[in-house]
């Protein structure tokens, strides 16, 4: 790695004994459009994970239904050997059909299956950390997650994954996953307009738990998004930026993992994600969600 992880916003948090950058990054955009296919410029693609290494991140998020299949297989061409201090995340529990859509895929036998591609595609023989994916498309749905994270403890227990977490998970769930085995990720939908984790997020923070949000910017409407604007023109930066920089403020156990299919890009949000919030900054855009 060409940089310290020290130089990256909000330092590092422990996932387990496993210790990540806050500032990480998410794979998916690397895939064609729809996140199917491969890119349309794969040394583009290479270049932007080979300078998320050098830039000290240490945390990359994939899954194996990304493509399917080949942003795990990007990240191996880029990065494999991977340095000992990088960590790859990945999700199970959701598959690509021919449509583009997200079916579910949480049997079992589904979820052994993904787990076994993920560590021929990524190269390992044990999987850093693995997330359950729940709900469906709309968000997060009710319903028990036993069979298939009992499925997933089972996988760890053979020495296959080193860490679970679940994704896209209600609060019951995440403490349904709890009883079962000790999990050390929640990654969900959260920003600045939709802030229904709140409470789960301070449990989790209290419990040395990770928070990793995803849609940064999702879910805006035209007048919370005119908000955002008015305060990142007043701090002459991009919306993106300050979305950002919001979450590393929010929680210390709120990781970030922005994706994008371009080098300066990546370079603009680690830069936008270390701006310095002032207290009436935090206190205008914590009324978003109100708008």
């Amino acid at each position: 790695m060409n940089a310290s992880s020290t130089a990256l916003p909000g330092g590092t948090w422990s996932l387990g004994e496993l210790t990540v950058t806050r500032f990480g990054y998410g794979a998916m955009q690397l895939a064609g459009p729809g996140v199917m296919g491969p890119p349309a410029d794969r040394d583009g693609a290479l270049a932007v994970l080979r300078e998320a290494a050098g830039l000290g991140i240490t945390h990359i998020d994939t899954s194996g239904a990304y493509g399917p299949r080949v942003t795990n297989e990007l990240i191996r061409e880029a990065l494999h050997p991977y340095p000992e201090a990088l960590h790859v995340v990945t999700k199970v529990g959701a598959r690509r059909d021919e449509q583009g859509g997200w079916p579910p895929a949480r049997r079992p036998e589904d979820l052994r299956g993904a787990v076994h591609e993920n560590l021929e595609t990524l190269g390992l023989d044990r999987l850093d950390l693995v997330n359950l994916r729940l709900g469906n498309a709309l968000g997060p749905q009710p319903g028990s997650l036993a069979e298939a994270f009992e499925t997933l403890v089972a996988l760890q227990e053979q020495g296959l994954i080193r860490h679970l977490g679940v994704s896209n998970a209600t609060a019951e769930q995440v403490a349904e996953a709890w009883a079962i085995a000790p999990i050390v990720c929640v990654q969900n939908m959260y920003n600045l307009a939709h802030r229904h984790d709140d409470e789960l997020i301070d449990e989790l923070a209290g419990q040395g738990v990770a928070y990793v949000p995803f849609f940064p910017l999702g879910g805006f409407s035209p007048l919370q998004s005119s908000a955002l604007s008015a305060v990142a023109s007043r701090l002459g930066t991009t919306s993106m930026s300050v979305a950002l920089a919001w979450l590393l403020q929010r929680s210390p156990n709120i990781l970030l993992i922005p994706g994008t299919s371009s080098v300066a890009h990546l370079a603009e949000n680690v830069a936008g994600a270390g701006i310095r919030l002032s207290g009436d900054d935090l206190a205008e855009l914590d009324g978003i969600a109100s708008r």
